[in-house]
């Protein structure tokens, strides 16, 4: 049996964990700050390895653009920014994808998702990531980029950003701190606590983030025909609130053969992406290929 060392790197923690039999009992290995460089990236994952040794491979999640084996686009980690991670440890079998595709492998392959051949996920928390399945199969695009849905755009005045697409600026975690901020909450865990309890200035603020969801899916929904859309990051355990108004939306804006679209939370909740990583790391390169 392959015992793979898993890697759910986020811009802010790692988290590890060792695997070698059922997923659904990893052997953790601990949370911890991310890495501040390469040479500390490199270190931990060596320090890591001797830890859960032996190792034969590694399983890699990341929080953005994979091509292969090279990250292209990490915004928040640039130091990894076209750094090949199978050429820095040459002795390991290394698969490495975007958090959100890895997180679709797990909730395809023991989830929510299993059996499925079609779904889309969303990975709401402080961005939004995206995967799709179509065919049994975990789509990467033509380089790597098909999970960044957080783009999609339903408003044609908008005038674009830098670093952030029009659906994460308007309903990702960060929106949904700021709406909170305006009827005197810390945060979204507060807001969505408030929503859940009935108040009316709450689930009033939460109705226009969960339409802008609702609306973009719409779209997805329609090119795709998926028989699932599943809600993972830190808006999973929130879907009982936003998932009236989301799918009233995406209702609204789809023929009636699509309207029967099923919403769920993932199955593996945050521990979606170290469970992903084990199974991407048993799987190797071609760990998008589900069946």
């Amino acid at each position: 049996m392959t015992r793979v060392l898993a890697i759910d790197l986020g811009g802010t923690n790692l988290r590890a964990a060792a695997h070698s039999d059922d997923v659904r009992a990893l052997e953790m290995l601990g949370r911890e700050a991310a890495p501040d460089s390469l040479d500390a990236f490199v270190a931990r994952i060596r320090a890591l390895s001797a830890e859960a040794g032996p190792v034969e491979a590694l399983g890699l999640a990341v929080p953005g653009l994979v091509e292969g084996s090279v990250c292209r686009w990490i915004p928040n980690l640039p130091w990894l920014d076209g750094v090949d991670i199978a050429a820095l440890f040459p002795e390991l079998r290394v698969a490495i994808g975007n958090d959100a595709q890895i997180a679709m492998l797990a909730e395809a392959a023991e989830g929510a998702a299993k059996g499925m051949s079609d779904a889309i996920l969303l990975a709401i928390g402080t961005g939004i990531g995206s995967a799709v399945l179509a065919n049994g199969r975990i789509v990467a695009g033509a380089h790597g980029g098909a999970c960044s849905f957080g783009w999609a755009c339903a408003d044609i005045k908008d005038q674009g950003d830098e670093r952030s697409g029009w659906l994460e600026r308007g309903a990702s975690g960060r929106a949904l701190d700021t709406l909170a901020h305006q009827i005197e909450l810390s945060d979204g865990s507060q807001l969505i606590e408030a929503a859940r309890a009935g108040e009316l200035a709450a689930l009033t603020v939460l109705e226009l983030p969960s339409r802008r969801l609702g609306s973009a899916l719409a779209g997805a929904v329609a090119l795709l025909d998926p028989q699932m859309i599943l809600i993972s990051g830190g808006l999973a355990d929130a879907v009982d609130v936003i998932g009236p108004p989301l799918l009233a939306a995406l209702r609204r804006q789809l023929p009636s053969h699509m309207r029967d679209i099923v919403l769920r939370p993932g199955a593996f909740g945050s521990r979606a992406g170290l469970v992903g990583a084990a199974l991407a790391g048993l799987a190797g390169p071609r760990w998008r290929q589900i069946r």
